[in-house]
């Protein structure tokens, strides 16, 4: 992908050189002039601490405008947190559970989320259901799994949109209509959607969070909480701050002395793509690129161990992509980060290594400013590496 000037379309960011960065998915990365511009509001914030913090409800108002566009949602039923983490976290700490409550979700949930959901299921004498759905899942089995576990005493059901470790997507739109039916509230986990989708938010009463820091690249630090229906009411920031007088959203717009600029330069961000390349265009390159690089990929672990490296995703991902690492490799958590850093500190690329269910997985990642040529080197000079280092084991 190139730029309109004709440069490749790396030359709009910072990456270092030293690295292939083939891990957009994690952390993210930030365009060059969305951080030029977030250097600029840091300035001005420090040049006259008082006026900018006095003036921060208002600016928030206009951020969240800005951001409830991007994700073609109304600005009231979106407030903004700094990641989708804290924006899960708000809604365990704010909803009115009772004793005995129980929460559904699923195996592929994100760690932080999971452990969330234990926490509020302790505090409340009651469990959590987690419905084991099988990478290979569909979507009317993983309606299925999911609804199965979901009783008289479920007070919440937490889906994933698109899941961290396992790279693919669940029929949220499909979950919410049966719970709606049961009247038991739906939040969906959109860690990963924005920007990623076209329609990031789906079209249900209950509550989506999404960071804006990973596809869509704004700076990190910025997320948002979407929330629809009657139990939005309960919803209070985590920190509590001047917003008591009012509710959600406005509430969510007095943050003290937080440093804001992330989520308004994140406009800047949403605007280098759409101007310069095009929403449409960059996810279209981005699947189109993830698939050719996982086919190298797996057909180069292939050859080497003569164990199929393909992974069977019921729902797949168009610019995630999963390959299954050789047998002993990454089979824990713990793991997983060792052979990540590998990969990084020996090797140079920088990518996501997950586990599921025992199995070791690298989860391959696409944005504008990758090119064929990154995985060509990554199946060049990383499988053999990598198949080493499991026979060592």
């Amino acid at each position: 992908m190139l730029t309109p000037d004709g440069r490749l379309a790396i030359t709009d960011w910072t990456l270092s050189a030293d690295k292939t960065h083939l891990n957009h998915g994690s952390y993210g990365a930030v365009p060059l002039l969305a951080q030029e511009m977030q250097q600029r509001l840091k300035a001005k914030m420090d040049a006259n601490p008082c006026t900018w913090f006095m003036g921060q409800a208002v600016t928030l108002a206009t951020t969240r405008a800005e951001i409830a566009s991007f994700l073609r949602v109304e600005q009231d039923d979106l407030a903004l947190v700094p990641n989708a983490s804290a924006g899960v976290s708000t809604v365990y700490n704010s909803l009115p559970f009772g004793d005995g409550a129980e929460i559904v979700t699923t195996d592929h949930s994100y760690g932080a989320v999971l452990e969330g959901a234990r926490r509020v299921a302790r505090e409340h004498n009651g469990q959590v259901r987690v419905a084991v759905v099988p990478l290979e899942a569909d979507a009317a089995l993983t309606l299925e799994l999911v609804m199965a576990q979901v009783n008289e005493r479920t007070a919440l059901i937490v889906i994933d949109q698109i899941s961290s470790a396992t790279a693919r997507s669940f029929p949220i739109v499909e979950i919410a209509r049966a719970a709606k039916a049961l009247g038991v509230p739906l939040l969906v986990d959109g860690a990963h959607a924005p920007g990623a989708l076209a329609e990031p938010v789906p079209d249900f009463e209950g509550f989506w969070v999404g960071n804006l820091h990973k596809f869509a690249c704004a700076p990190r630090g910025t997320a948002a909480v979407v929330a629809r229906g009657p139990l939005r009411a309960h919803l209070h920031p985590l920190i509590d701050s001047w917003g008591f007088p009012h509710s959600f959203p406005e509430s969510f717009d007095h943050v003290g002395t937080q440093d804001i600029t992330s989520w308004m330069s994140a406009k800047a961000s949403f605007e280098t793509i759409e101007t310069r390349y095009g929403w449409d265009a960059c996810r279209n390159y981005a699947g189109a690129l993830a698939g050719y690089g996982q086919s190298i990929v797996q057909d180069a672990f292939t050859a080497m161990t003569g164990i199929d490296a393909t992974v069977d995703v019921g729902m797949p991902v168009a610019h995630l992509r999963m390959i299954r690492l050789p047998q002993g490799l990454a089979t824990t958590h713990e793991d997983s980060h060792a052979v990540r850093a590998f990969v990084s500190d020996a090797l140079d690329f920088e990518t996501a290594i997950t586990t599921f269910g025992g199995n070791g997985y690298l989860r391959l990642s696409a944005h504008l400013y990758n090119t064929p040529g990154d995985y060509e080197a990554f199946a060049e000079r990383a499988v053999p590496a990598l198949v080493r280092l499991a026979q060592s084991h």
